[in-house]
Parts: structure tokens; C-alpha cells; sequence
């Protein structure tokens, strides 16, 4: 029921998206100390939620490509300052990207407790 409802799928993908990037975070955080590695990222929720194609729907099963999930994004190097060791880790910039990415999850849950209250409260019923 929930899955029909654009709002709904709208935070599902921001959470979804959130959790992506944190698992880059993470990743990026457990090589801080690595030799030549370089820190990643991924687009930002807006354009990729802009670029999948959600506003699209389709007819019939085939009728339109699925749009792209948010577990599938790929990370991009994103750049900043080397160490001598080739490494461009920030921990300080991976904190305020994890902070980010924790503010995204937040929202989406948010999101969705509003719009079940909503509907529960349409239906009669209370929490």
C-alpha cells in the first residue's frame, strides 16, 4: 500500500541513499591510513533522484527501463589535498559527510512516520 504513494517512495530512496553513502564513509574512514588510496563519494540524493527517472510511470510491465536504485550508485573519487603517502582521506571532512548522510536517514524516517500517521488517522485508526 505505501509503495503507491510517491512520498513514500521518495523517502524510501533518500534512506536508501543515505545508507549507500555511509557505506562509503565507512569504507573511506577504514582506509584513512592506506597508501595512494582515494577518498569517494556519491552523487547527492537531488540529482540522483532527478536523473532516475521516478517521475515516469509506466503502463505495463517492460513499458518503461526500471529506474536506477540507490544501492547501485557508484562512488566517484572526490577529490582533496594528498598526504605524502598518496592518501586524500579527511577524517574531519568523512565526519561531516557521516553527519550529513545520518541527517538524510533522519529525514527519510520522518517522512515516513508522517505519512503513516497520516494514514492511519484517515482510516480511523490511532497509533
Amino acid at each position: 500500500m505505501f509503495e503507491k504513494l510517491e512520498l513514500t517512495r521518495m523517502a524510501q530512496a533518500l534512506a536508501s541513499h543515505a545508507g549507500s553513502r555511509m557505506g562509503v564513509i565507512a569504507k573511506n574512514v577504514a582506509h584513512a591510513d592506506t597508501p595512494g588510496f582515494k577518498a569517494q563519494d556519491v552523487a547527492d540524493f537531488a540529482s540522483v533522484w532527478n536523473d532516475s527517472g521516478e517521475a515516469m510511470r509506466s503502463t505495463r510491465p517492460g513499458h518503461i527501463a526500471e529506474p536506477a536504485r540507490m544501492s547501485d550508485l557508484i562512488p566517484f573519487d572526490s577529490g582533496g589535498a594528498e598526504a605524502p603517502n598518496g592518501n586524500s582521506v579527511s577524517l574531519e571532512k568523512e565526519m561531516v559527510k557521516s553527519v550529513e548522510a545520518r541527517q538524510e536517514h533522519e529525514m527519510a524516517l520522518a517522512i515516513y512516520r508522517a505519512t503513516s500517521d497520516v494514514i492511519r488517522a484517515s482510516l480511523g485508526r490511532q497509533r
